[in-house]
């Protein structure tokens, strides 16, 4: 079963902080990411976007491209100024509805960090998956591919990353 792992902003600037985005690895998974969402984390220069970058290029990292991120850039280009909010997510969601449609449909598990997600109005195809970035955390540490969940938390937050408390599932 071929299981892509997608992130969204806030998991790769929490692991970015804690220099710790190799874990997405460990389960064995591919790891893809969206174009807008690439976009979102090293549009501007922060204390993670380099980081991300460099990772992204170290690692040959598959970006997908989007029909959100294309629009957004199209309007940028045409000098309007588009809305910035939920892009990535929706970037996202574009992605994984495309997943239904290969034989067979490919295993989606989505990498968040935003509380909103976590509600029901997200909404996924059947063979994807939400989880937080704590619960991935808890998931790698419980199949021992990483010594301690809380030792990632704790390096993220002691680097100024304050990042959600959220658990799901």
């Amino acid at each position: 079963m071929n299981v892509i792992l997608i992130a969204d902003a806030g998991p790769l600037i929490t692991l970015a902080y804690a220099d710790s985005l190799d874990i997405l690895f460990k389960p064995g998974w591919s790891v893809q990411l969206v174009d807008m969402v690439v976009h979102e984390v090293t549009r501007n220069d922060t204390p993670t976007s380099q980081k991300i970058s460099r990772w992204i290029q170290d690692n040959h990292i598959d970006i997908k491209e989007s029909e959100t991120y294309r629009r957004y850039s199209a309007a940028l280009e045409a000098g309007e100024a588009p809305r910035k909010a939920n892009l990535g997510e929706l970037a996202i969601q574009e992605v994984m509805q495309q997943f239904v449609l290969r034989q067979p449909p490919e295993v989606g598990v989505f990498l968040f960090e935003d509380h909103k997600i976590a509600r029901t109005s997200f909404v996924l195809p059947e063979s994807c998956r939400k989880i937080s970035t704590r619960a991935f955390l808890d998931f790698l540490e419980q199949h021992e591919w990483i010594e301690s969940a809380h030792s990632i938390e704790r390096k993220a937050i002691l680097a100024a990353r304050a990042f959600s408390q959220l658990r799901h599932p």
